[in-house]
């Protein structure tokens, strides 16, 4: 089962953070958080978020307990149920929407938000290029987005997982933003030791692992062969003058 289908699965939506983000891959799950706080810095009021591929809501409930007007968006039912539940344990339900829908048909009118978060997405794309097109097009400024590296690790196993994953170089990151109308703020390299080696261990040592990969990440050869890059695009200003 590759892509979206083995995503929209069942049991994948109820064991989804279980197996992927405690022991060593809450090391993960911390680590991607405050890249998508960072990118967005303080969040106002009325600040309005929409983030694609939501799965169980793990950055929708943590941005609406910051203060964002946030909507969630998921092809799979299931995910949605996860992330519902989510909302719900943390007394978020009523700031927090959950939709279903496609990502290349996004739901929504040109400009409608300030900031598009797209997290674990593109490595199940396709086609990105349509898919980024719809990001910028609803964004009236912002698009932060993460990708998995060619260049890494990572190449050595990721035909092999269940999903499937795709892999990007950052010319062809640097290109489909270009062709998506969008420009590159800022961007962060991380985890030269792939997201699968962190899963598999505990936390405790886990720990020891993570503080070493980020000695090395800090390395321009360990920040070459990263894993993991964190991508901040935004909206160019000509395109938002009429504001």
């Amino acid at each position: 089962m590759k892509g979206q289908d083995w995503y929209q699965a069942d049991e994948v939506a109820e064991e989804y953070d279980d197996v992927r983000f405690t022991g060593g891959g809450a090391l993960i799950d911390r680590r991607e958080k405050e890249a998508v706080l960072s990118a967005l810095g303080p969040i106002d009021e009325g600040h309005r978020v929409l983030e694609v591929a939501c799965g169980t809501g793990r950055f929708t409930t943590m941005l609406a307990d910051q203060g964002a007007d946030i909507i969630g968006l998921d092809i799979s039912r299931e995910m949605l149920e996860q992330g519902r539940a989510k909302a719900a344990d943390a007394g978020l339900s009523d700031t927090v929407e959950f939709m279903r829908g496609d990502a290349s048909r996004l739901p929504f009118p040109d400009d409608h938000f300030d900031s598009v978060v797209a997290m674990r997405f593109f490595h199940l794309m396709e086609e990105p290029l349509q898919f980024m097109r719809e990001l910028r097009r609803v964004s009236r400024d912002q698009v932060f987005f993460d990708t998995f590296n060619g260049r890494s690790l990572r190449v050595l196993y990721t035909w092999l997982l269940p999903m499937g994953s795709r892999l990007y170089s950052e010319r062809q990151v640097a290109t489909m933003l270009g062709e998506a109308g969008l420009t590159l703020a800022g961007e962060e390299h991380d985890f030269v030791l792939p997201y699968g080696f962190y899963r598999e261990l505990p936390g405790i040592i886990a720990t020891p692992f993570r503080a070493l990969d980020e000695l090395i990440g800090n390395t321009i050869p360990g920040d070459y062969v990263a894993s993991v890059s964190y991508w901040d695009a935004r909206v160019p200003d000509r395109d938002r003058a009429a504001d």
